[in-house]
């Protein structure tokens, strides 16, 4: 079905793309933060089974999983306050005008003495934006497919310079999605400072922005405009299972 934007613009919402991680049943299931692979049970109670392969009448299965740690999510500054605000029914405009950017970070050796991956204020430089974009998704390079089942936790990913937050404000972003388990560096002493800029943590809680986590935006979709669909999980969280879905914009 196509629907229309304006001066004739439209997308067509039979072909969605779909930057989502999904969840899976065991180890080749995404992991960051040191957790557990997530798992997928049958309830077992009373002699019954909820799985039809063991004899049960119904598929019926516990999950257990951490939102932050198995799958693409969407968090608000509940993430980093001490009242845990939920994510649920902070988005209420569930499309918006998105731009995909494709960024190859920077190596440079940490104070640790580790070689991190930094994404700098003048990446942002080298991008030519669209007027009026209000969400912003990062491809990060390089971009391989298996991020769709690494185990991120003590491999120092990729992250973003907290002084990238001057140009992301100038934007008018509200919606920041990234291929990465986090906006800030995995060991960084529990500072969390770019998620602190962001939302301005404590000076002026922002409410309405969202950071989307371990996304995964493939080799085929081209750096530019779509328009976004954001997808959550109603979760009454700081953070919820999320599917982020892109559509090109047709004139």
């Amino acid at each position: 079905m196509r629907l229309y934007l304006d001066s004739g613009r439209f997308i067509d919402t039979k072909s969605p793309i779909d930057l989502s991680i999904s969840l899976k049943n065991g180890i080749e299931n995404v992991r960051a933060w040191y957790v557990d692979a997530p798992t997928m049970e049958p309830v077992r109670a009373n002699g019954w089974v909820g799985s039809i392969q063991e004899g049960g009448s119904v598929n019926f299965r516990d999950i257990s999983f951490n939102p932050h740690g198995h799958m693409t999510h969407t968090e608000c500054l509940g993430h980093i306050t001490d009242e845990v605000f939920s994510v649920n029914g902070v988005v209420r405009d569930f499309f918006s005008l998105a731009q995909i950017v494709t960024i190859s970070p920077r190596e440079i050796v940490a104070p640790d003495g580790k070689i991190d991956h930094v994404i700098f204020p003048d990446h942002f430089d080298e991008i030519v934006w669209h007027a009026d974009i209000e969400a912003l998704v990062i491809r990060t390079l390089p971009n391989t497919e298996s991020k769709l089942h690494m185990n991120y936790s003590d491999s120092n990913p990729a992250y973003l310079d907290v002084r990238c937050i001057e140009k992301i404000n100038a934007l008018g972003i509200r919606h920041l999605l990234i291929d990465q388990p986090s906006v800030d560096r995995e060991l960084d002493g529990g500072a969390l400072a770019f998620h602190h800029a962001y939302w301005s943590v404590p000076d002026a809680p922002d409410h309405v922005r969202t950071i989307t986590e371990l996304i995964f935006v493939p080799d085929t979709v081209a750096d530019g405009v779509y328009i976004l669909e954001m997808q959550l999980a109603p979760f009454e969280n700081d953070a919820a299972p999320s599917r982020p879905v892109v559509y090109e914009i047709h004139y």
